[in-house]
């Protein structure tokens, strides 16, 4: 089973599937919708997916015919979005509880790609923030 939250903890799900391919999507609205490069993402089955708390705290945004974006009133995290005539719903992984294992599949819409972002950069890595000067 695969649990998710949002930032405040005010909305939670479940997912009783495993879990399905991961992609990072760089289209405008996901970039726009997560204030990111891009959206790391992951389909699950429709109807192994459920909301277990704080569906007052949900609202929904339309942000191309027929697609929304599910996202916490309080906190604002985004959490799911659906396709309504899609059999899956695509979970936000950054509110996924659930550690999950596997290597996403790949960049999808990089077309639409942020200019400042470069997948392919080796930029130094820190485990917490940027050390002291």
């Amino acid at each position: 089973m695969l649990e998710g939250s949002c930032l405040c903890g005010a909305v939670r799900y479940e997912v009783t599937a495993d879990p399905g391919p991961i992609v990072h999507c760089h289209c405008h609205t996901c970039r726009k919708a997560h204030g990111a490069a891009f959206s790391s993402v992951m389909p699950v089955a429709r109807e192994a997916f459920r909301w277990t708390a704080g569906e007052e705290a949900l609202n929904r945004f339309e942000s191309s015919e027929g697609k929304f974006r599910h996202f916490c009133t309080r906190c604002g995290s985004h959490i799911m979005a659906e396709r309504v005539s899609q059999p899956v719903v695509l979970l936000r992984l950054g509110c996924l509880d659930t550690e999950i294992e596997g290597n996403p599949l790949g960049h999808i819409w990089r077309s639409d790609c942020a200019s400042w972002y470069a997948p392919k950069d080796t930029l130094p890595e820190y485990p917490e923030g940027f050390p002291a000067k």
